[in-house]
């Protein structure tokens, strides 16, 4: 009955939305369900896409871009800097250490080492001389073991000191000198961020594009099921009507047995019948012996004798002379 009924479902479904070959949409319940299922996954992706470009709108891009933009006027503040106090040539050379300005290199470069590792203190920047314009200042990395000298204008610009006195030197002559590199690598990174924050106001007011696809399979997914959840709720009522169907179908039946019985006894030879007083005699003796059976209305079998005796004759038998009361009178006589 239960695949009947789903039949039947299944062949109203296709004769409304088509069949296989003319319509790709046409799917069993559980197919289906599973293209709903990703249809729903694909729509909370969006829909998580969308929570998250709005925090970059509203956080993330704005944090960066205002960064960038400080540190785009630091280097440009900077780079002015080092132009008024770059040395003209290479052979000028200057740099004050503590309370010395050093013009040979290698003097500077030993000193240098020297005073980084008298101002080890870890985790804290001490300030240890100047160099064209930017102060400096050394820090030691206890988890690295290193020394950083830090030059300091208006943002800061890190240099690594190793074992090489004059490498140390040509290291900070090399951070000045690549502010204008890193400007530009800033100045490009904060193009990357304002495109993507134009794209990201563009991108946060567009909808699900599979929404009215979803819409449309939830609706048939929808419908599919109460036809089926209607059909099965309603098998007992079906069988019901089958039933009530072989009623009628018996009752024709019962009714052609009767008459056809009616012929049979219209055919048949007439019989004489019992006589209708004898008969109800035999049934009152059945039920008296039934009472009689029973043990709260059990008689005698002179009372039943003389109850048969009174129905016969309509009347009470006279009862006989007792034998033993006669002969006493005559013997009295």
């Amino acid at each position: 009955m239960a695949s009947r009924i789903h039949r039947e479902v299944y062949v109203r479904f296709w004769r409304e939305y088509g069949t296989v070959e003319v319509d790709d949409r046409l799917c069993l319940p559980h197919d289906l369900d599973i293209q709903v299922s990703k249809l729903k996954l694909l729509k909370a992706n969006h829909t998580s896409q969308k929570y998250r470009l709005e925090d970059n709108i509203v956080k993330h891009y704005p944090v960066q871009i205002a960064s960038m933009k400080e540190r785009l006027a630091g280097y440009r503040a900077d780079i002015q800097t080092y132009a008024q106090n770059k040395f003209p040539d290479k052979d000028t050379f200057s740099i004050k250490i503590g309370n010395r300005v050093y013009t040979d290199k290698k003097e500077a470069g030993a000193a240098l080492i020297d005073m980084c590792r008298s101002a080890k203190q870890p985790n804290m920047a001490v300030t240890i001389g100047e160099y064209q314009g930017f102060k400096m200042s050394v820090s030691f990395d206890s988890f690295f073991s290193k020394f950083t000298v830090n030059l300091k204008g208006s943002i800061s610009h890190e240099v690594e000191i190793g074992t090489d006195p004059l490498g140390n030197l040509q290291r900070l002559s090399n951070a000045l000198e690549g502010m204008t590199g890193k400007m530009e690598t800033v100045a490009q990174k904060l193009e990357n961020v304002e495109h993507q924050l134009e794209t990201a106001k563009v991108e946060v007011t567009k909808p699900f594009a599979q929404e009215e696809e979803l819409a449309e399979k939830l609706e048939r997914l929808t419908e599919l099921n109460a036809l089926l959840n209607m059909d099965e709720k309603g098998g007992d009522g079906i069988d019901m009507d089958d039933e009530s169907e072989n009623d009628g179908e018996q009752e024709e039946l019962d009714t052609e047995e009767m008459g056809r019985d009616a012929e049979a006894v219209a055919d048949a030879p007439f019989r004489p019948q019992v006589n209708r007083a004898v008969s109800e005699k035999v049934a009152e003796h059945g039920k008296e012996r039934m009472l009689a059976d029973s043990p709260r209305g059990r008689i005698s079998v002179k009372e039943k004798l003389a109850e048969m005796r009174e129905k016969a004759y309509g009347q009470k038998m006279p009862e006989k002379p007792d034998i033993s009361k006669g002969k006493g009178k005559e013997e009295s006589l």
